[in-house]
């Protein structure tokens, strides 16, 4: 049951934080000021607008990544390289540790780090089900319409924080924070739980439209491990 539980919090994560940085749907966004010319008071829907904008162009994504975890009296960094395309597939390729991976291939979610006893795999279905707070990055709706009590603050190097509560999420989520440039990509997001548990994702070296072969997003388990259907996230 440990494992269900890992793997049912890793998709909840992997889901909404890929979801923010592959947004789709921007749906009809108003007219913005060119960059470097921001209105005296720049609103949070008008913020919003630019990262749907910038990200609903966007068909495929490769970018850097680190990951930071601090929650029932422990602490975890880790790192690699996220691929995203349309529709729907994503795998989070770790450096550190080497050997682990979450991929969604647009069927199955599937977590396994080298080494491991087994290959958790759950259905890309029970996930959309979930309504993880940013799932329109797989493509969908916009950040307007996925958090509540949107606010807006100013970060460092001209940028911007977004925050909010994610819809749907009440009972798992206290907030969520997106970290924005003024032309609306994404460099941060932290995700705070109700239990205090707060995860940050922090996004480098962003290739707009990479090149990234179709058999990136195919997982095949390693001879011998068995493979084991992990029960949705309640």
């Amino acid at each position: 049951m440990k494992s269900y539980a890992r793997l049912a919090r890793t998709c909840r994560l992997r889901l909404a934080i890929a979801c923010a940085v592959l947004a789709l749907g921007c749906g009809s966004a108003p007219a913005l000021l060119a960059f470097g010319q921001e209105p005296a008071q720049v609103t949070a829907f008008e913020v919003a607008a630019r990262v749907d904008r910038h990200y609903d162009q966007l068909h495929s994504l490769k970018a850097g990544f680190r990951e930071d975890y601090a929650g029932l009296g422990m602490t975890r960094t880790e790192s690699g390289t996220l691929f995203l395309r349309k529709p729907g597939q994503m795998l989070w390729q770790y450096s550190t540790p080497a050997g682990k991976i979450f991929l969604l291939d647009g069927k199955f979610a599937w977590l396994y780090t080298k080494g491991d006893a087994q290959v958790q795999r759950i259905p890309a279905k029970e996930l959309d089900d979930l309504r993880s707070p940013l799932r329109f990055l797989l493509g969908h709706t916009e950040l307007t319409k996925e958090l509540t009590g949107l606010k807006l603050d100013g970060a460092s190097n001209g940028r911007y924080t977004l925050s909010g509560l994610p819809k749907g999420q009440e009972n798992r989520v206290t907030r969520l924070s997106l970290t924005v440039t003024a032309a609306g990509t994404i460099t941060a997001i932290e995700y705070v739980e109700v239990d205090g548990a707060t995860t940050r994702f922090t996004f480098t070296d962003e290739q707009p439209e990479a090149p990234i072969p179709a058999d990136t997003f195919h997982f095949t388990p390693p001879a011998g491990v068995p493979v084991v259907d992990a029960m949705p996230p309640v």
